[in-house]
Formats: C-alpha cells, structure tokens, sequence
C-alpha cells in the first residue's frame, strides 16, 4: 500500500472523527487544501440500496445553483429548427447524421452530448463510443428531449447526473476547491436533495448512510446525516 504523503498527513490531521455540519466540512475542506490546482470537490453518500435490483436504483439530474466551475462544451444531435435552437441556446456543435458519422471516426471535443428523439435510431450506434464516457443521451437523464433550447442551458449552468454505482455508493461532484465555502455548500445541498428525492420504493431502512465530503487529493470529511434527515421529512 503506497504511504500517504506528508501534506496530506498534516491535511488528515485537522479533520475530526466526528461528523461535521455540511456548511463546517465546506469550510474545512478549504482549509485542509494544499495543492497547487484547483480540485474537484466531490460528495459521496452510501446509501441503503441493492443496485443488483433494477426497482433499487438510483439515478437522476439535479442542475447546481452554482455550477461546476467547467466550461462545458455541448453537442446536439438534431435537425430542422431544432439546429438554430440549440445554437442559440448556446451548444457549441449542432449537426445530425454528419456529427454521428463524425463521433465514430473517433471525435472526443465536447462534453456533454443532447439528442432528439427523433435522431435517437442514427444515435443509438453511438452506444459504444459515448456509454463508456457517460455521455450516451438518455431520457430518464432529460439528455434526449425535443426541448434542446432547455436541455442546452441546464448543461452549461451545471446539470450534473448522479447514479448509484455496484457498491450502493453514489458520487457526485459538487464544484471546485477555490468556490466560496458557501457555494460548496448550497451546491452539495442541493445533491443530497437529489438524491433523497430520487428514493426508489423498494428501498427499506435506512436510505443514507453516510456523506463524505473530500477533494481530488484531500482527505474526506464526514457529514451529519441530519442534513439528509432533515430534507427526507420535508419530502
């Protein structure tokens, strides 16, 4: 096992064993900091969910109110008018069979890719290329849609999709390290809420577990599951 370094030691050292207020781990969480770049912050919560069961998975969208701190560069699959709505919805590729046939020559310059149902039977070769980068367009994620002027601006203000991974786990990002400790906060808020929501009904007992806050190189902090309490009442 590789031996932590001696900044992230000294970082671990200021964290608590205890459970932190979301708006307290924000805070600390920058103030633990010790790398020169600008780190993902990332939230994870364990939830109480068997994802072997398709009625226990959770996935969803939730859009951040402070975005992500990423240019996102979108591409749109449509055509007709659709084509000048994305546009000045502000993607920065619009196009259709053309920018399929051009994604399977090996095309990667975007970020995040919005269909039409309509260009859905040409997309649905792309299945390949794009799901292995979780870009493939999906419904149930609103990345398929005939509202592409929507879909376009929810992306580039920060629409993030969150899904349960093997472990029962979801992670999410919520910003970068150099965000205001406030903006952290209402941004992962705003997950949690997410998430809550997203509940499947099979799910029984406990539904969170456990929040974790951290970035790329800290240390993770833990968040006080009333948080997640608190929004599964309002609920």
């Amino acid at each position: 096992m590789k031996k932590a370094g001696k900044h992230f030691e000294k970082a671990r050292k200021l964290v608590e064993p205890r459970l932190y207020k979301l708006s307290e781990a924000t805070e600390l969480l920058k103030k633990v900091h010790h790398t020169k770049f600008n780190e993902t912050v990332e939230l994870a919560l364990n939830l109480g969910v068997d994802p072997k069961h398709s009625d226990q998975v959770v996935r969803g969208t939730v859009v951040l109110p402070h975005g992500l701190g990423n240019a996102v560069r979108v591409l749109v699959l449509a055509g007709g008018d659709k084509i000048r709505e994305a546009q000045e919805a502000g993607a920065e590729f619009v196009g259709g069979d053309e920018m399929v046939q051009k994604i399977m020559a090996g095309w990667t310059d975007y970020d995040a890719v919005i269909a039409t149902p309509d260009m859905m039977r040409a997309a649905g070769k792309l299945g390949k290329v794009l799901g292995p980068r979780g870009l493939m367009p999906n419904p149930k994620t609103g990345t398929v849609t005939a509202d592409v002027a929507k879909a376009v601006r929810e992306t580039k203000a920060g629409k993030v999709e969150f899904r349960v991974d093997k472990a029962g786990i979801v992670h999410c990002p919520v910003g970068k390290i150099k965000f205001d400790a406030p903006k952290l906060a209402e941004n992962a808020h705003a997950v949690i809420q997410a998430i809550v929501k997203a509940k499947p009904a099979a799910a029984k007992g406990k539904y969170v577990k456990k929040i974790t806050l951290t970035s790329t190189m800290g240390p993770g902090i833990q968040v006080d599951l009333a948080e997640a309490d608190t929004l599964a009442t309002a609920a």
